[in-house]
């Protein structure tokens, strides 16, 4: 279930990311574990030039989705670190984006989704670093909850920490841009 056809990474997408983001000491991650490296999605999702060139690699992937399970209606990504990933492959496909927030809004509408979803529109959920896939899988839960089907996640980076396994046990097709050994990162 990895995407390997026209999405692999190029080593020079890959060096730029891993340039922009890696950072090395102690960090503790969302799941608790201490890791001995960071990639920071911010340095890399808030570079133009690195948006302009992961666009059409989201694109290509939610295409060979589309191949193997029908048409994709609408892209969605989680606060804060998904939303420019999913505007960009909005931007990229002409497919609108979905904006999930980790908890619902206080105050205005209080929704905790932003953007239009109908029952039975069929999304991608689009990631931005998956360690154990644990929020995006929590995102996903809450699309379905709306009628949507979820029947992929895109991550652009796969720690390769657990996520593909708990994505792919929980129903749902994972789809990696890069994982850290492209990146060049060893534990």
């Amino acid at each position: 279930m990895n995407s390997s056809k026209s999405t692999r990474p190029t080593s020079d997408l890959a060096r730029q990311i891993a340039e922009a983001s890696l950072l090395r000491g102690e960090f503790t991650l969302r799941s608790g574990r201490i890791s001995n490296y960071y990639l920071d999605k911010y340095k890399f999702s808030t570079k133009p030039e690195i948006l302009a060139k992961l666009g059409p690699m989201i694109a290509s992937t939610i295409a060979d989705i589309e191949e193997a399970s029908g048409s994709v209606a609408r892209l969605a990504g989680a606060e804060l670190g998904g939303i420019p990933l999913v505007t960009i492959a909005a931007m990229e496909t002409g497919k609108p984006a979905i904006f999930v927030r980790n908890a619902k809004k206080e105050y205005g509408t209080a929704k905790q989704v932003e953007g239009e979803v109908n029952e039975g529109d069929v999304m991608v959920f689009i990631e931005d670093v998956a360690t154990t896939g644990g929020q995006a899988l929590e995102a996903v839960e809450i699309l379905r909850s709306m009628g949507a089907t979820v029947p992929a996640i895109i991550s652009v980076i796969d720690r390769q920490e657990g996520a593909r396994e708990n994505i792919e046990g929980a129903g749902v097709l994972f789809y990696a841009l890069f994982t850290r050994r492209d990146l060049g990162v060893e534990d």
